[in-house]
């Protein structure tokens, strides 16, 4: 699947091994784990899919923005735009929801 990244320290943190953008190891890991999962969906039904992504479209002032858990604490939250003839995922952050 097409993807970009909104900030610049998400790309190095998915990059770069020795770059953890002020997180935990463990997020770090999880984060790129999720790239990887991105990468290798098709579209973002695959993420959907995927019970362990526990996927979720937020509401509010968060209306169409979408997340997947990372960890108990953070989630990576992304937005879905059309890209041609497909769509592409921009990853917007990893956030602490508590």
């Amino acid at each position: 699947m097409q993807f970009r990244y909104a900030d610049k320290t998400l790309k190095r943190i998915d990059e770069e091994a020795d770059f953890d953008g002020g997180f935990s190891t463990i997020v770090v890991k999880k984060f790129r784990m999720r790239m990887q999962s991105i990468r290798a969906a098709a579209n973002e039904n695959d993420l959907r899919e995927m019970k362990s992504n526990h996927f979720e479209k937020l509401k509010g002032d968060r209306k169409g923005e979408y997340s997947i858990r990372l960890n108990d604490q953070f989630r990576l939250t992304f937005q879905i735009e059309k890209a041609g003839d497909g769509n592409q995922i921009v990853v917007l952050g990893i956030e602490d929801y508590h």
